[in-house]
Order: structure tokens, then C-alpha cells, then sequence
């Protein structure tokens, strides 16, 4: 992530919740998300309106992918920040969807790890999670897998973690 780096709050942890709120916000799942030398690559299921024979809504579910840049990234982190701060009465935990709490505590995860970059997928609330980390004797990738209990704990903690 060029531009995020050396920036204390353009982080996996800002990033990846910015992605999920906007996940959140057009029904997307089952995602996978690839970082690419200029931004993200993203995919998932996302549902399509159709209007059936008697006027019925109908939908169907379909792949839709897209490419993030960097200046999308900034573009998102600023509306996800301005949406939170916004709604003053209510904590911006409190009001945030499935995908912007799962990915933001996946982005804090990754941030202790400082990867050089990373893959991910989700399936029904389960993430398998890659890093590629670059160090004195060459790269390598590390597999981590998150059930969805596992980030359903993680998101209970993120307050406490938040604190300390």
C-alpha cells in the first residue's frame, strides 16, 4: 500500500474497514481480496435485482468484480470516516456492519504482522488470510485461517483492544 505507508492512519486496519463498510453497504459475500502494486483487486457475490413476470422483485446472486486504487482507498477512507463521526449519539462500533468489523480486526492483525502484502477469502464468515513478508533471506508466505467464531471473538474484543 504506497500511499499508507508511514501514515498512522492509513493502515490494513483503516484500510480493510473501509473495504468492508463499502461491502457492506452494496450486500456483497463470499469476498476475495487481492492487493495490487496500485490498490486492491476485489470479488464477491453480490445480489442483482430482477423483475419477474408478475411484478415480483426477484434477485439472483452474481460475481462482480472490481479494482480499487489507491485514490479510491483514500476516497473511502475519508467517507467511512466522515459516516462514523456523523452519528454522533451512537458508537461508530455499534452502527458498523458484519464486513467492516470483520475486516477491521483481520487489518489489525495484519499490521502486527507487517506483511509486504496480502491475500484474502471469505466464506460464509470464515477467512483464510495470506501475507507475503520480505526479510534478509527472500520472501515467503504465510497461511493463517480465522473461523468465523475465531473473528466473531476478535470483533468482541476490538473494544478492549481499542483501550489499551
Amino acid at each position: 500500500m504506497r500511499i499508507y505507508e508511514g501514515s498512522p492512519r492509513q493502515d490494513f486496519e483503516e484500510v480493510l474497514r473501509s473495504i468492508g463498510a463499502f461491502l457492506d453497504q452494496r450486500g456483497m459475500r463470499d469476498v476475495l481480496l487481492v492487493e495490487a502494486p496500485d490498490g486492491f483487486i476485489l470479488q464477491g457475490l453480490a445480489m442483482e435485482d430482477e423483475k419477474g413476470s408478475w411484478s415480483e422483485t426477484a434477485g439472483h446472486q452474481v460475481k462482480e468484480t472490481m479494482t480499487f486504487l489507491d485514490d479510491d482507498i483514500a476516497r473511502f477512507m475519508e467517507e467511512a470516516l466522515a459516516r462514523r463521526h456523523a452519528d454522533t449519539a451512537a458508537p461508530d462500533w455499534a452502527n458498523a456492519g458484519y464486513y467492516e468489523k470483520s475486516f477491521r480486526v483481520i487489518g489489525r492483525w495484519i499490521d502486527e504482522e507487517k506483511p509486504h502484502d496480502i491475500f484474502f477469502f471469505e466464506q460464509d464468515g470464515a477467512f483464510v488470510v495470506r501475507l507475503h513478508r520480505v526479510g534478509p533471506t527472500g520472501g515467503h508466505h504465510t497461511l493463517a485461517e480465522f473461523t468465523k467464531d475465531d473473528i466473531e471473538a476478535m470483533i468482541a474484543q476490538a473494544p478492549q483492544a481499542r483501550k489499551a
